[in-house]
């Protein structure tokens, strides 16, 4: 048990009962207790498995290669329309957790299974990105700025596709295009900060200043 994690459980406004009980699942296996993004995170030597969460309809546990994993009971659901590897199981009520406990067992069980293993998810390839018009067009015009976007990981394409197309108006998309046009020229994802660290990482404060 992590002591941080401690004050997390007991200032839980909302599903305590139900978040405790998670806990005490995922301690029961090989399972290391932490903090990460301000949620309980369980770690397999240093490697994100598991991660509760606490919502306004209910509470979930996720697992981060879920996507890896088998699913005979079919409680494994996608946290989004837009989620690929992570996969999690959502609860309202404590009996429900109970109920399930043998099988989230199991679940976690598997997940370490999995991360032993060495395995790693694959994006399916068959989910191609629509890129919106506005982008095309720029990038049609813009041979260097088509070759950084070519050149980034499939997972920052991604990132700045869903951002871009999430716009309704065409002259906010442009908009939103320009306003990271440099930092897609310097090879840098969406949540990539100029420091070269995440802006959602704790290691960075947002302001392309590295926390120390």
């Amino acid at each position: 048990m992590n002591s941080t994690a401690d004050k997390y459980f007991l200032d839980a406004p909302k599903w305590q009962e139900e978040l405790i009980q998670l806990r005490k699942i995922a301690l029961s296996t090989q399972l290391t207790e932490t903090i990460k993004w301000g949620v309980p995170c369980y770690v397999f030597e240093e490697s994100n498995i598991v991660l509760l969460g606490s919502f306004k309809a209910f509470c979930s546990i996720s697992f981060f290669k879920g996507n890896l994993m088998g699913d005979p009971n079919g409680i494994l659901l996608k946290p989004g329309e837009n989620s690929h590897i992570a996969r999690m199981i959502k609860f309202s009520h404590l009996d429900q957790i109970r109920e399930l406990e043998p099988m989230i067992k199991a679940y976690i069980v598997e997940a370490i299974e999995i991360e032993k293993a060495g395995l790693k998810p694959a994006l399916d390839k068959s989910v191609a990105l629509e890129f919106p018009e506005e982008l095309l067009q720029i990038l049609d015009q813009d041979a260097a700025f088509k070759a950084a976007f070519t050149a980034l990981t499939p997972g920052r394409q991604r990132g700045y596709n869903l951002f871009f197309t999430a716009a309704k108006q065409p002259a906010t998309r442009i908009t939103r295009i320009e306003k990271y046009r440099q930092q897609i020229l310097d090879g840098k994802g969406i949540n990539d900060c100029t420091c070269g660290l995440s802006k959602k990482m704790p290691s960075c404060d947002g302001s392309h200043k590295a926390i120390r």
